[in-house]
């Protein structure tokens, strides 16, 4: 197998754990989404901090933390509400809406890129988050409410991606960072709502005590966050990344079909025409992007075939 298909093989496998993953938070209903987010983030820390030590990568994360505390604070801040949003929307029969978020992500990402790095929008990329806001006002009239659970997903990651494009650190010493900022919070929280001294909404915690069962799948939100993050990064080295752009799409995807046929969440008569423009505006910019990247190669393919001539 080349190195490309192992690429290709990677980013599916990332994306479908991704894609799958509410069905893992779905057996987790009985602990609260806090409680939840606070055992990935400490389990997470465990397995990225061995992974970074492993690749020798301590120095690279030293300072990381000396040099932007408070970009990777506020990185954290964001992916760690990112995190909790979309395992409300899971346990609180949300998950269409998550799946929504997860579409308007690259729209948002290039929207961001417009207002905070002041890059150009092409009239394909324009007519494409055209769709895309057409979609989002078709659901919103339609309902009476906008889809908040939908944009704030779309909007706290599309931030929390440009914060990281200014950091410009490798990707896995940047999310080690991120949850050893969060880990006193977590192991704060897990501490007050296990001694009963708070509840969450009503609601007791120390759930990792229930069971066996309970307590390893808890555990397994380390390796459900590190695995597919892992299995990315593999993939954007050796993968065009139009391709991966479109490849993407197999995580919403997966999480819409997951919220419709296995958690049997309600598609009204507005979700279907809003989903349709939104498919639209992707699928537009996913072939403009494909199109500017063949463009890009057409040059380096002339060279090197006028190189071999002259060879």
């Amino acid at each position: 197998m080349s190195e490309a298909a192992r690429g290709v093989l990677a980013m599916i496998v990332a994306c479908v754990i991704w894609g799958l993953s509410g069905l893992y938070y779905k057996l987790l209903a009985d602990v609260p989404p806090l409680e939840v987010l606070s055992h990935r983030t400490l389990w997470s820390a465990v397995l990225f901090t061995g992974v970074v030590l492993a690749q020798g990568q301590g120095g690279a994360l030293r300072a990381l933390l000396r040099a932007a505390p408070l970009r990777v604070g506020l990185a954290a801040a964001l992916i760690s509400f990112n995190w909790f949003l979309f395992i409300f929307s899971v346990q609180a029969g949300h998950a269409v809406e998550a799946a929504l978020g997860y579409y308007l992500f690259p729209l948002v990402a290039v929207l961001l890129g417009v207002l905070a790095l002041g890059e150009r929008l092409g009239r394909v990329q324009a007519l494409a988050i055209g769709l895309v806001v057409a979609g989002v006002a078709v659901l919103s009239l339609g309902l009476g409410v906008a889809p908040w659970i939908a944009l704030l997903i779309a909007g706290s990651f599309g931030i929390y991606g440009l914060i990281k494009k200014r950091l410009g650190a490798p990707p896995v010493a940047s999310v080690t960072a991120e949850v050893l900022v969060l880990t006193p919070l977590a192991l704060i929280w897990l501490g007050l709502t296990g001694s009963g001294a708070v509840q969450e909404f009503g609601r007791p915690g120390g759930h990792f005590f229930d069971s066996v069962p309970t307590a390893l799948l808890l555990m397994f939100s380390g390796v459900l966050t590190a695995g597919p993050l892992m299995l990315f990064t593999y993939a954007t080295a050796r993968v065009r990344l139009a391709t991966v752009g479109v490849m993407q799409y197999i995580n919403p995807s997966l999480q819409f079909l997951v919220a419709t046929l296995i958690f049997a969440e309600p598609l009204t008569v507005w979700h279907l025409p809003a989903f349709g423009l939104i498919w639209a505006g992707l699928a537009l910019y996913s072939l403009g992007g494909l199109r500017q990247d063949s463009a890009a190669r057409s040059p380096a393919r002339s060279a090197a075939t006028s190189a071999t001539a002259v060879k």
